[in-house]
């Protein structure tokens, strides 16, 4: 993902917006976008997530509202770039038509490139050898991070969804409101690992900087009680992956 790309910035140079919505949009950063602003006028903008390694999961956004990247995709050019089509989902509200259909044509195409994007290999160097091999052990143990990330693609989320309370990224922070209540399943989706060390932050609301941020958030809010070395091995393992 590109996440030098400020794209609240960019919006916020339109001339025609008020000085408050350009304060809105220059809020967000580098890396960070709300699909759903102006669609439910909130603001609650999440991480750009990674375009690779999606072939094979069925649920391809944070909260796994489409069971193809072709919804999200038609979600995208109807609603946020003012494509020609339309985008329905009742379990949103929305019910957008932009004039006669020259997107759904392009849908099929665009899938099956990004589907063709393998998630890349961890940097040689990048990792402890030795120690990754003993935080896999932590992660399908003592981490109980095997219980969501499950499998080849490490997620669960071709069969299930899990709801806010289940996740340690919920309560969302400094007030903003909860990406999973404004979205159609009011879920969220297990993300899946491969090349985690190359998109920084993690979790949707980019709440941990780092991958020792996110084992550190895991074993406060789950009280896993891992100790520092424990900790360490894991971090290891997950840049491995």
């Amino acid at each position: 993902p590109n996440l030098d790309l400020n794209p609240g910035a960019i919006i916020a140079l339109s001339p025609a917006l008020t000085a408050a919505q350009k304060a809105i949009y220059n809020s967000w950063g580098p890396g960070r976008f709300d699909p759903r602003i102006n669609m439910d006028g909130l603001n609650g903008p999440v991480v750009i997530p990674p375009a690779y390694g999606l072939r094979g999961v069925n649920s391809i956004t944070f909260t796994g509202d489409g069971k193809d990247i072709a919804y999200w995709n038609r979600y995208v050019g109807v609603t946020q770039m003012h494509g020609h089509g339309s985008f329905v989902d009742a379990r949103t509200n929305v019910n957008i038509q932009n004039g006669p259909d020259l997107i759904s044509s392009l849908l099929p195409a665009l899938q099956q490139y990004q589907l063709s994007l393998p998630a890349p290999k961890p940097l040689a160097g990048s990792y402890d050898v030795a120690a990754a091999t003993r935080g896999e052990a932590i992660f399908r143990g003592a981490g109980q991070c095997a219980s969501c990330h499950t499998g080849a693609l490490f997620t669960d989320a071709n069969s299930r969804l899990h709801a806010p309370s289940e996740v340690v990224s919920e309560p969302e922070p400094n007030g903003v409101p909860s990406a999973a209540s404004r979205s159609a399943t009011k879920m969220y989706r297990t993300t899946p690992l491969r090349a985690l060390q190359l998109h920084a932050p993690y979790f949707h609301n980019g709440v941990a900087p780092t991958l020792e941020a996110v084992v550190e958030l895991y074993n406060t809010r789950r009280h896993l009680g891992l100790t520092a070395p424990q900790k360490a091995d894991l971090v290891q393992y997950l840049r491995s992956l």
